[in-house]
């Protein structure tokens, strides 16, 4: 979902890297506290402050390590990490979104963590996201945060609906939809163009947009043009907003959904504390989540996102040495807690979700939709498969290209990704 970036952004990145770098012995000396780099990509606003506040406290237990901290926009992160490592300058740590694992360490951007202090704790953490931080049998970062999606809801209003529970499978929300808007007035389901909110309508027919193992492209398969036909079908009817495909178009979502103008969206824990602004979840206790419908398959699931801490192996050993340290630290259970507490993301293991944590209704309700959650392949140029289909899916829902056409183009490009993949 990362685009390549301009010729000026190039040039910014490397004098990032140039300036942020921690990968050098020239910010440490013999007598002197090593200084390690720490790229976070959480939100500047929401997030930051907190991460800023725990690295206070590891230092304060560390004295002989400091850390620079610095925050990167999370859409710019990959691309100038790649440049930076390329020229041996990035940054020691690196908060790297899930699907990056699989091809930074393909590159030997990544420090392998099997054995270090990093992951002293690994027996602590969800076996699928450990192995979802995985890549050809070594373990490049240590599960910080997670997500997946989930079918968010407005308990007020699907109860003036007469509705009692959630919907199990995408017929029940299509029906749901229409009895929302008959007795409420207000749209019952608005869903999103974007390719990744579109991955749960594939997990519900059993396949994805490629087959890893088979090294086969599926994206155009009959399974994935009914799971997409599905997803097409939620567009319209009574009930169901119709497709926005402005580039504004998540935003105006969001902002449908918290101010109780529809009744339910997909969407992930990293709106839960804007979920909590809106004038329809002033009471938390309005807000619905439930493991998204399943599919004709009768299984429902949604992406495993979230991110890890990885170390960079161009970093030398002192720096290394304090990362790996760093690491431990701020992926440990009372870290955790702490900026779930504060930020009111989904900890990564289990000790971490202590009745406090457990308090904030949206971390309990998103606790319970993990079961659902599907690990990606360990295929490095996965991530990228999705940038296809979100030029083709717009298209599609905007009524511009039929669903066979803009699949055949979807998986056309996806041809020039996976190259050694057949079709």
């Amino acid at each position: 979902m990362r685009r390549g970036i301009a010729a000026s952004a190039l040039v910014a990145s490397l004098a990032l890297a140039a300036t942020a770098c921690g990968g050098s012995d020239s910010d440490s000396k013999s007598d002197g506290p090593v200084t390690i780099t720490w790229w976070d990509t959480s939100n500047a606003t929401n997030e930051a402050p907190t991460y800023k506040a725990v690295i206070k406290q590891f230092e304060a237990a560390n004295k002989n390590i400091k850390v620079k901290y610095v925050n990167v926009p999370f859409d710019q992160a990959q691309n100038k990490f790649d440049t930076a490592a390329g020229s041996k300058g990035a940054p020691d740590v690196l908060r790297s979104e899930v699907g990056w694992t699989p091809a930074f360490a393909k590159k030997s951007y990544f420090l392998p963590l099997d054995g270090t202090d990093a992951l002293t704790d690994q027996a602590k953490f969800q076996p699928n996201l450990i192995k979802q931080a995985q890549y050809e049998g070594k373990t490049y970062g240590v599960p910080f945060v997670t997500d997946t999606l989930a079918l968010v809801y407005n308990k007020a209003l699907f109860k003036k609906a007469g509705i009692t529970e959630a919907p199990k499978t995408w017929d029940e929300l299509k029906s749901d939809a229409a009895k929302i808007k008959a007795k409420t007035k207000v749209d019952g389901y608005w869903g999103s163009t974007q390719a990744y909110y579109a991955q749960s309508f594939l997990y519900g027919e059993g396949t994805d947009t490629v087959d890893a193992a088979a090294k086969k492209i599926t994206v155009n398969s009959d399974a994935a043009k009914k799971a997409y036909g599905t997803w097409l079908g939620l567009f319209s009817g009574k009930g169901l907003h119709k497709a926005d495909t402005t580039a504004d178009a998540y935003a105006h979502i969001q902002d449908a959904f918290v101010n109780g103008k529809v009744a339910a969206i997909i969407q992930g824990p990293w709106e839960i504390t804007n979920f909590y602004k809106g004038s329809a979840f002033s009471d938390k206790s309005n807000l619905g989540i439930a493991t998204v419908p399943a599919g004709s398959s009768g299984k429902a699931g949604a992406p495993t996102g979230g991110h890890n801490l990885s170390v960079y192996a161009g970093s030398d050993k002192a720096h290394q040495a304090a990362a790996l340290k760093f690491v431990q630290f701020m992926t440990s259970a009372k870290s955790q807690e702490t900026i779930a507490l504060k930020n009111s993301t989904l900890p990564t293991r289990s000790d971490a979700y202590t009745a406090q944590v457990k308090a904030d209704p949206g971390i309990a309700g998103y606790q319970g939709v993990l079961a659902a959650a599907q690990p990606r392949p360990a295929l490095p140029e996965y991530s990228s498969l999705w940038g296809p289909l979100d030029t083709e899916l717009p298209k599609i829902a905007g009524g511009k290209e039929s669903l066979d056409k803009g699949l055949s183009n979807a998986e056309l490009a996806m041809t020039k990704l996976v190259p050694d993949f057949s079709k």
